[in-house]
């Protein structure tokens, strides 16, 4: 599967040309040329998925990890080195899947919804750079190659959400999303230095002798790392940017806030689920109880909104609330316990992309026709909009 590598590739061009000629363009040809590219890296997705599970099962009934590209990038010392590659295994194949599709109908759903507008071309550049730091974390091979497409991720959210930055409210959100992960990344970034420092690698799969000498360091570390993914996740208390978010363009929240940036802290603690459940299972109970604590409230919250975005800002929230108790509630790596609750949480975050998506898909169209945000202005919507209805 050597042209995985071009799943990265493709947008990651799609963004460098846009971001510098896209002006020489027309807005037409920009988003054309924004959602070839990314209907090129969804057929390719696919394509990997297929060839993929398409292998089957090993003997021991374990899906194969393939690592087509690893080369040593920069090496730190002889023992701690910082590899970049891709990893292919069920999780980052699914992830593969669910970024691809959802970015592509984001891409073609924003050609009627951002008809017209000023920056469109530069539009299409930040969501280009958005699914190349979302695919590229999906398949990092070890914790600080996923860092570096995790600041990536939060640099392309940042100016997605202040795309229209006219506006004072866009600015504002875009600032109190950047602060508050960053924040939270300052705790991914000491977790990860921990690690690496007693681990002796930044890979998934560290020497296990070496993990049991560092004691508690590992737990500390692991523990610190969550806090990243929490914010990420918009896990309480750092919940407080993904509602302002909303002041981007719908299909913005759609992408971001709906199907991928919001589970990247999910993806965290499942990547790295064996290493919590071994050496951090106390860790894995407080994720569990932050995770419940925030599915409750923010559906509380939820139901007192006004506004149909911050409703599903909300509800989004709670919903990844429930992925990381399903994590979280985990105490064995035997499939028929443990295993239970780490494949609800991944199929959760599978289905969850693709509704909530769909449903703020469905508020941009109804936010068009109305003219405005607030639920009060809609009802008896169908009969004027049967195909919004009917998705």
């Amino acid at each position: 599967m050597d042209f995985t590598i071009l799943i990265l590739v493709l947008p990651l061009l799609s963004f460098l040309v846009l971001g510098l000629v896209g002006t020489k363009f027309k807005p037409g040809a920009a988003g054309a040329i924004g959602t070839v590219v990314l209907g090129a890296v969804t057929v390719l997705s696919y394509l990997t998925a297929i060839l993929y599970f398409g292998a089957g099962r090993n003997a021991e009934g374990i899906f194969p990890t393939l690592m087509p590209y690893n080369a040593v990038w920069l090496p730190i010392s002889q023992t701690l080195h910082i590899d970049m590659g891709i990893l292919l295994d069920p999780i980052s194949v699914m992830m593969l899947v669910v970024v691809s599709t959802v970015s592509l109908m984001v891409h073609i759903y924003s050609f009627g919804y951002m008809k017209g507008e000023r920056g469109f071309q530069r539009y299409y550049a930040f969501l280009s750079l958005f699914t190349m730091s979302m695919l590229g974390l999906v398949v990092a091979t070890n914790i600080f190659q996923m860092y570096l497409f995790w600041e990536l991720v939060g640099v392309s959210s940042y100016l997605l959400i202040g795309f229209y930055y006219t506006k004072p409210e866009a600015i504002a959100a875009s600032k109190k999303a950047f602060i508050v992960t960053r924040f939270a990344d300052l705790g991914f970034l000491i977790g990860i230095l921990f690690y690496g420092y007693y681990a002796g690698t930044f890979s998934f799969t560290p020497d296990a002798q070496l993990l049991a000498a560092a004691g508690t360091i590992i737990p500390l570390a692991l523990g610190l790392m969550f806090i990243g993914g929490a914010g990420k996740s918009a896990m309480f208390p750092l919940h407080i940017w993904l509602p302002d978010a909303m002041e981007g363009p719908t299909p913005v929240s759609a992408l971001i806030h709906a199907a991928t940036m919001v589970v990247a802290g999910v993806y965290l603690v499942a990547r790295m689920f064996p290493l919590y459940i071994g050496y951090a299972p106390d860790v894995l109970h407080w994720v569990a109880y932050i995770g419940a604590f925030t599915a409750l409230y923010a559906a509380v919250v939820a139901c007192v909104q006004s506004d149909i975005k911050r409703v599903l800002a909300f509800s989004t929230i709670s919903q990844i609330g429930f992925m990381l108790v399903a994590l979280g509630v985990c105490t064995s790596s035997d499939p028929h316990t443990g295993g239970l609750g780490y494949m609800a949480s991944m199929f959760h975050l599978f289905t969850h992309a693709m509704f909530k998506a769909l449903l703020f898909l469905c508020a941009g169209c109804i936010i068009h026709a109305v003219h405005s945000n607030e639920m009060s202005a809609m009802g008896g919507m169908r009969k004027y909009m049967p195909v919004t209805h009917i998705t």
